[in-house]
């Protein structure tokens, strides 16, 4: 699965600020999210992200 440093992706759970959607960081094996309902920031193992993810906004898609 091909991530990048500032894409969005709606994860399948809610956060408890009642957010699903997340802008990525830093890739790796981790991936740092950024919660944009409450800009809390979490590490993650990249294999657990890669199954949770609901859908991916590319980041040049944002700007448009």
């Amino acid at each position: 699965m091909q991530l990048n440093v500032g894409d969005i992706v709606t994860l399948k759970k809610l956060h408890p600020c009642g957010s699903k959607d997340w802008e990525i960081l830093r890739t790796g094996i981790d991936i740092k999210l950024k919660c944009l309902g409450c800009n809390h920031l979490i590490m993650v193992p990249r294999k657990k992200i890669e199954k949770n993810i609901k859908a991916i906004q590319p980041q040049n898609e944002q700007n448009n």
